[in-house]
């Protein structure tokens, strides 16, 4: 079957084109409450997949989580992480706890898929001193995959994956990242900083331009021992947040009965995780030495990259202000 996906195509569709590449794979997956696109990216892996282990900060969403996927599919393994993106504390415990549990070959993971972010509320500071969207969208995911990136490397040299060898990274990004670049005059995520006080969007933003530069430092560092990709899902009306709803509706996304508006291409959710999906397991991408792209629709899309989220001094500078940020230098 080829790869004929589009807009419309559903994570279930790249699934079952790509079923031999996630069989038998262990994925982490952050982000899954049901609803999300987290949780639709899980339940399209778990048709297939050994296991998935789902995170999430709410202990009784993440038992629902694991109950609907095991519901749909009762031979996958499913394993529940409480992980909190916004504190730093959090996101190294729950990166300990991974680590301890890949004490055998059959637990092995070659797929981490970046997916949580904070919710677009107003403005807000973390137990670290840190703005919220930076901290759990950016800073957070970083700390975290850079943690588990040697057992991810570490996890080529398994045997059972002729398609694709490699670990794999995605982060979950955005277009919105177009409209802001990251601001480098104060720290990343410097709650003081007057321009990240505009609006709870523009913290969105600038968040996913990060995310975005640090993929493709990542991949640079990577020097081919692991891939990494960052994604836009599409633009679907669900769990944005009042930050971004009230934003949204200055944009013009919704009409004055708080519906959609009908002037944007909006997707499901079913069509929004088509791109998690397959940035986890096309072998085709593997093939083609794409590693640190940009995917929209299920297509690399560097060119609706913005250009200040694909200088690579900028990207070089990201993850540096990162590590300035953590206290601590990270080599992939």
């Amino acid at each position: 079957m080829s790869e004929n996906f589009d807009f419309s195509t559903t994570a279930e569709d790249v699934a079952d084109v790509f079923a031999n590449e996630i069989r038998g794979r262990n994925v982490l997956i952050t982000g899954t409450s049901i609803g999300g696109i987290g949780f639709e990216t899980a339940q399209a892996i778990a048709k297939y997949a050994n296991s998935v282990i789902i995170t999430g900060y709410n202990a009784e969403r993440l038992q629902l989580s694991a109950d609907a996927i095991q519901k749909d599919f009762p031979v996958v393994n499913v394993r529940q992480l409480m992980l909190d993106l916004s504190s730093l504390a959090s996101v190294r415990k729950a990166a300990a706890e991974v680590i301890a549990y890949l004490c055998t070959s059959d637990r092995l993971i070659k797929v981490l898929i970046n997916n949580a972010v904070a919710a677009v509320e107003p403005f807000k500071i973390t137990e670290d001193n840190l703005e919220m969207q930076m901290a759990a969208g950016h800073i957070g995911p970083f700390l975290f995959t850079n943690l588990l990136a040697p057992k991810l490397i570490a996890s080529c040299g398994a045997a059972g994956f002729p398609t694709n060898p490699l670990a794999r990274v995605v982060f979950v990004a955005s277009d919105g990242h177009l409209l802001k670049a990251v601001d480098f005059s104060t720290p990343l995520g410097d709650p003081t900083n007057p321009a990240r006080h505009e609006s709870a969007f523009g913290f969105y933003q600038e968040m996913k331009s990060a995310s975005i530069l640090a993929t493709i430092e990542m991949a640079r560092r990577a020097k081919g021992k692991m891939e990494v990709f960052s994604l836009h899902p599409g633009c679907k009306p669900y769990h944005l947040g009042t930050g971004m709803y009230n934003d949204c509706h200055s944009l013009g996304l919704f009409d004055e009965n708080e519906q959609p508006s009908p002037k944007f291409d909006w997707k499901t959710i079913p069509q929004g995780a088509a791109t998690h999906v397959l940035s986890a397991f096309s072998s085709r991408i593997f093939h083609l030495n794409q590693s640190g792209s940009y995917l929209v629709d299920c297509k690399v899309a560097n060119d609706q990259r913005a250009p200040h989220a694909s200088d690579p001094t900028n990207a070089a500078r990201v993850w540096e202000a990162t590590e300035r940020v953590l206290g601590q230098k990270f080599e992939v």
